[in-house]
């Protein structure tokens, strides 16, 4: 088959797949990371750039994401 026979489904559905394998492992926080992110929240609030700018290699959407899930309401 060549590339031309291919459709633009199936390439979204490897792009997805290996977009989720990437966040998975980039939402695995070490106890540091955790540590800091908390203490950073906690005086910063939901200034998600500002706290990811403190972490090298974290964005401010990783931060935010980190945080919902940690600190969600149950």
């Amino acid at each position: 088959m060549s590339d031309m026979d291919r459709s633009s489904s199936d390439d979204n559905i490897s792009v997805d797949s290996h977009d989720d394998v990437n966040e998975s492992y980039k939402m695995d926080f070490s106890e540091d990371e955790e540590d800091l992110i908390s203490r950073l929240y906690n005086l910063l609030g939901q200034r998600w750039a500002l706290i990811a700018g403190r972490i090298p290699g974290r964005t401010a959407d990783e931060i935010k994401k980190y945080c919902s899930k940690r600190y969600a309401s149950d």
